[in-house]
């Protein structure tokens, strides 16, 4: 049989035949609230820069700066010749900031899942995953030797039918997103933390939609909880609110050790580059010393959430355990069929605004999605131009 026989994409020729292809758009400018994309300026409500930091200047100022003392990168894994000095500092107050006793990076988000996964859950042992978790959680759980169950989206219930699954010999991971990227919804954390501690469980959350987005000061889901203490493992990347490319485990020290000394992904991989690592590290000082970004970042997103309601466009609800508003800055618009999807995302692309496709299965048939995110730097005025926008388009479609 020929290898290549099955390599056909869904609906890829219909849709580029019918010119509403939406993928691979060309950036010509920095990522920020407005780019330029293919030659026209568009609103960006497509990226996951969340606090706009690709564009500070302290953050573009220490990446130059780390290019010309360190050179453009490390060469080698971070095991051998490839640890810098600011690697080791940059883990260091990560650690510091989330509240664990230590972090270990690795070169990118996706495969701090698979480097801290595959370490962890051993071949007797379990890892149990939101239905709805990030792909590279997945391929993390393949990537160990353990048995992987899944329970439904935020079902506690279900969580729990699957706990009692597991033979009491076995050790057992709960692993979720904590603000979960295609529906901004927030994980109920307090009941798996409950669930947990009922069935010697360990937990552990995926924050690269939380850190910089929810908590005091940015510190993430754990920390909007108060429940950092009682979380086993946090993992995040650079490339959203921290505006570079990388990822990071923070837990005790205990397990940090075990992982820099089993992880193949981490041991086997080249360390981030120095430009990557210091922008990560200025970041998060930004971070630190303007909190007030992480206030300003909910407000915004509040305000388009109530705009879109305002014209009556249909939001997919983003939903949290406590009954404050939620306020994340994911917010996707329904779009329900393929083809409608890609041609509203066509629509409004020609007028301006750049958003993201979500179809199955990311989302269940007949569900599908244009994902909106915000940053802290769009203003109130280049939203209403946004919803402007995304009005006449939508209002096409009746």
């Amino acid at each position: 049989m020929d290898l290549f026989a099955k390599m056909e994409v869904p609906m890829l020729e219909e849709v580029k035949a019918a010119g509403i292809y939406p993928y691979f758009h060309q950036l010509q400018s920095r990522q920020g609230a407005e780019v330029i994309m293919e030659g026209k300026r568009r609103i960006m409500l497509g990226s996951n820069n969340y606090l706009g930091l690709t564009t500070n200047p302290r953050v573009v100022e220490a990446g130059i700066k780390a290019l010309e003392k360190y050179g453009t990168g490390c060469s080698g894994s971070r095991f051998l010749n490839g640890t810098l000095d600011m690697h080791v500092q940059l883990e260091a107050e990560l650690a510091s900031f989330v509240g664990k006793e230590d972090a270990v990076t690795f070169s990118t988000g996706f495969q701090s899942n698979l480097g801290i996964i595959s370490a962890v859950v051993g071949r007797n042992d379990y890892v149990i995953c939101d239905k709805e978790n990030h792909a590279s959680i997945y391929d993390g759980c393949r990537l160990s030797y353990g048995k992987m169950l899944r329970y439904k989206h935020n079902d506690m219930q279900d969580l729990e039918k699957q706990l009692q699954k597991v033979p009491a010999t076995a050790g057992i991971l709960i692993v979720t997103d904590g603000v979960f990227s295609m529906g901004g919804d927030i994980a109920n954390l307090p009941e798996i933390v409950r669930l947990a501690k009922q069935y010697d469980a360990k937990v552990m959350v995926d924050d690269a939609h939380g850190l910089g987005v929810i908590g005091n000061g940015g510190r993430g889901t754990a920390d909007y909880f108060g429940l950092t203490d009682q979380v086993d493992i946090i993992m995040g990347t650079f490339s959203k609110s921290l505006a570079s490319l990388g990822g990071y485990m923070a837990s005790s020290k205990r397990v940090a050790e075990y992982v820099r000394h089993t992880s193949r992904p981490f041991i086997f991989s080249a360390s981030i580059p120095p430009a990557n690592c210091a922008s990560a590290l200025e970041a998060l000082h930004v971070l630190i010393e303007t909190p007030q970004l992480v206030k300003h970042l909910a407000e915004l997103s509040m305000y388009m959430r109530n705009g879109l309601k305002k014209r009556k466009i249909s939001i997919r609800e983003s939903k949290t355990p406590l009954p404050t508003p939620c306020a994340t800055p994911i917010i996707p618009i329904y779009t329900y069929e393929p083809m409608q999807t890609f041609k509203t995302a066509k629509r409004l692309y020609e007028e301006g605004v750049y958003v993201n496709n979500v179809l199955p299965p990311a989302t269940p048939e007949h569900e599908c999605l244009l994902r909106t995110s915000y940053m802290a730097t769009h203003t109130e005025a280049l939203l209403d131009e946004a919803l402007d926008i995304i009005e006449k388009v939508l209002n096409e479609n009746d």
